[in-house]
């Protein structure tokens, strides 16, 4: 099974044509089967994400299965309108739609974060302030602390997928 993740992060920024280079590892991490492609879109707490193919797929899959629930439908609506799908030109420059651009803030300077399953491209300005807030002046805060400590309690909690079955 394929356990590859994305992590680490670089600034970076965007030229005349709304362009940035993704950093050579994060492009290999979205190859699947020989081919570089993905999607970009709306992120969680006012960055961007790309995805790999296979995990839109996915997403997908899932949400089609909902997609007449009406409580759902501003999301779906915005999520999908706003997902682009991409690829990288020779030497790894993705253009950035201006509507996503416009959408997070981003002017110029970004940061390119791996996170788990996606690329997270945040403002750096917005970045840099996130960061600061979570380590403090003084090194890191209590609210680094408890974050850490109920992320890695997540580690404690067994997973389903790793529960046998028995017939």
């Amino acid at each position: 099974m394929n356990r590859f993740y994305f992590s680490g992060s670089q600034e970076t920024k965007l030229d005349g044509k709304n362009r940035f280079v993704l950093p050579q590892a994060m492009r290999f991490g979205l190859v699947e089967n020989g081919v570089l492609e993905f999607s970009m879109g709306l992120g969680l707490g006012g960055c961007l994400a790309i995805y790999r193919k296979s995990d839109i797929e996915k997403i997908v899959a899932k949400f089609q299965a909902k997609q007449h629930v009406g409580k759902y439908q501003k999301f779906f609506t915005l999520f999908f309108s706003t997902l682009h799908q991409m690829t990288c030109d020779k030497i790894g420059r993705v253009l950035m739609p201006t509507m996503l651009k416009k959408a997070v803030g981003i002017e110029s300077e970004i940061v390119i974060a791996g996170v788990l399953n996606k690329i997270e491209i945040w403002p750096q300005e917005k970045y840099a302030m996130q960061l600061l807030d979570l380590l403090g002046d003084k090194g890191p805060s209590s609210g680094l602390a408890e974050m850490t400590e109920e992320a890695f309690a997540l580690l404690e909690v067994e997973d389903e997928a790793d529960v046998p079955v028995f017939q």
